[in-house]
């Protein structure tokens, strides 16, 4: 975990990719779901948000 934080705060590609990722999926996750209104509102831009970052983050040193 310290790893982790710390390739964050250092702006390392493999934290950051991983986030992204996670953002993406969650936004795939909140688009499929028929339960609550607001996490279908949302699930577009936090699947933008994780896509845009991914793309910037390819750019970061490994």
């Amino acid at each position: 975990m310290s790893t982790f934080l710390t390739g964050l705060l250092r702006f390392r590609r493999g934290p950051w990719e991983l986030l992204a990722t996670i953002l993406i999926a969650l936004g795939v996750v909140m688009l499929m779901q028929p339960f609550f209104l607001w996490a279908y509102t949302w699930s577009f831009l936090v699947t933008l948000l994780g896509t845009v970052m991914f793309i910037i983050t390819s750019h970061f040193p490994e």
